[in-house]
C-alpha cells in the first residue's frame, strides 16, 4: 500500500493508493463472480500481452453503436430488460390506483355533456334523461377562442430575438418562423385535427399533452394528441419534469405494431395478441369522437 502526503497550509493529506496486486486480487475476484453468476464478460487482449476486461459488455456495445437514437432495448441484456420492464409495470398500476377521484369525477363529467340521452326508468319510467348542454357551450367557446389565438391562419411559430437587435438576427427570426410554420401546416398535416381535438378535452380534463417525434414509417416529424387519461404519471406530480418515469398508453393494431417492428421502433419479437378491454372513461370519450 503506498502512501502520500500532500502539503497544503495547515493540512496534512494522506492517499491511499491501491497497490497493483491488490488491484489484481480485487478483479480475479470480480471476475469469479460474474463467472459463478453466469453472467457476460468481454476480454481483450492487447499487443503487448496484457488483456482488458470489460465486465458489463453492454455499456460497450452502447458506445461502439454509435447511434445516439439507437433502441437500447436492443443493446441491453435481459438481466437488465426484465427488472426495468416489471418497474415499469409496477409503477404503471400505482399511478393508476392515485388518480381513481380524478376518473370517477371526469367519467361524471363526460355524461353532463348533454350529448346523450338516456331513457330513464328512475325515479319513474319515461323520466328526463336529458341535461343541461351549459357545460357543452363553456367548451365549445374555449375551444373556438383558444383555437383562434394559438392556431392562426399564418401558423402557430412565432419568433422573438433576445439580445441585441441587428438585421441579420431579424432575418434570421423569420427564416425560422416561415420554415417552421411551413413544417407544421403543410408537411404535418395531422397537426390541425388534433390540436383542435386536443383544445376540446383541455377544458374538460383539465390537462392534455402533444407527443411530437419521428415517425419511421412515414419518414417525417408528426404530432399526436395525447389525451390526459393515456398519460400515466404521478398524480401528485406537478410536473412532467419532476416525474420519474412517463407512461404513455398507446392503442394499435396489430398490422401497425408489425410495421413499427420492421421498421425498427420497435423490438422484433413475438408477441400474443390481446383483446382490448376498454374501460368506463374510454367507451364514453370514444362515443364523444
Amino acid at each position: 500500500m503506498a502512501e502520500i502526503d500532500k502539503a497544503l497550509p495547515n493540512v496534512k493529506q494522506t492517499v491511499n493508493i491501491p497497490g497493483p496486486q491488490e488491484v489484481e486480487l480485487e478483479q480475479q475476484e470480480r471476475l469469479k463472480e460474474q463467472v459463478d453468476a453466469g453472467k457476460p464478460i468481454d476480454v481483450q487482449e492487447n499487443e503487448d500481452g496484457s488483456v482488458d476486461i470489460n465486465f458489463d459488455p453492454s455499456i460497450g456495445s452502447i458506445e461502439q453503436s454509435g447511434d445516439h437514437f439507437a433502441n437500447l432495448a436492443e443493446l441491453l441484456p435481459d438481466d437488465v430488460l426484465d427488472p426495468l420492464g416489471s418497474k415499469l409495470f409496477t409503477d404503471y398500476q400505482d399511478y393508476k390506483n392515485s388518480r381513481k377521484d380524478w376518473e370517477r369525477a371526469y367519467t361524471t363529467g363526460l355524461d353532463l355533456l348533454g350529448f346523450s340521452y338516456d331513457d330513464r326508468s328512475e325515479p319513474f319510467k319515461g323520466a328526463s334523461g336529458a341535461s343541461h348542454p351549459v357545460l357543452a357551450e363553456a367548451v365549445t367557446q374555449f375551444q373556438s377562442l383558444a383555437y383562434k389565438e394559438l392556431l392562426p391562419s399564418t401558423g402557430p411559430v412565432r419568433t422573438q430575438i433576445v439580445g441585441m437587435l441587428s438585421p441579420d438576427k431579424e432575418q434570421q427570426g423569420i427564416r425560422v418562423k416561415e420554415f417552421m410554420n411551413y413544417q407544421i401546416m403543410n408537411k404535418m398535416p395531422e397537426y390541425e385535427d388534433d390540436f383542435d381535438q386536443m383544445l376540446f378535452y383541455l377544458h374538460l380534463a383539465g390537462s392534455a399533452f402533444k407527443k411530437i417525434y419521428y415517425d419511421e414509417l412515414m419518414q417525417r416529424a408528426v404530432s399526436k394528441f395525447v389525451p390526459a387519461d393515456d398519460l400515466v404519471v404521478p398524480y401528485t406530480a406537478s410536473s412532467l419534469d419532476e416525474c420519474e418515469s412517463i407512461i404513455h398508453m398507446i392503442r394499435m393494431t396489430e398490422n401497425a405494431l408489425r410495421k413499427q417492428q420492421v421498421g425498427g421502433f420497435y423490438r422484433d419479437i413475438e408477441l400474443t395478441p390481446t383483446h382490448l378491454i376498454e374501460s368506463e372513461l374510454q367507451e364514453k370519450e370514444r362515443k364523444l369522437v
